[in-house]
């Protein structure tokens, strides 16, 4: 007997990468694409799928996530 494929959901929201002195910021699920399109400038800057974030602002972009009930890796 065949089994059906269980869709695979993320466990966090988000995946920081750190590059030094730009973190890409990927959002895995429809809450976090939600949460970037309410609280990030429309002209952020796109590196593939990830969102570029000078590391000056990471900490406190990845607080506000956290403080929405979302999780970040």
């Amino acid at each position: 007997m065949a089994r059906k494929a269980t869709p695979v959901v993320p466990a966090v929201d988000f995946e920081v990468q750190n590059h030094g002195s730009v973190f890409l910021l990927f959002p895995l699920t429809n809450s976090a694409s939600a949460w970037v399109e309410e609280h990030l400038p429309e002209d952020v800057l796109l590196f593939g799928r990830g969102i570029c974030v000078e590391h000056r602002y990471i900490a406190e972009i990845v607080a506000g996530i956290q403080r929405d009930g979302l999780a970040v890796r």
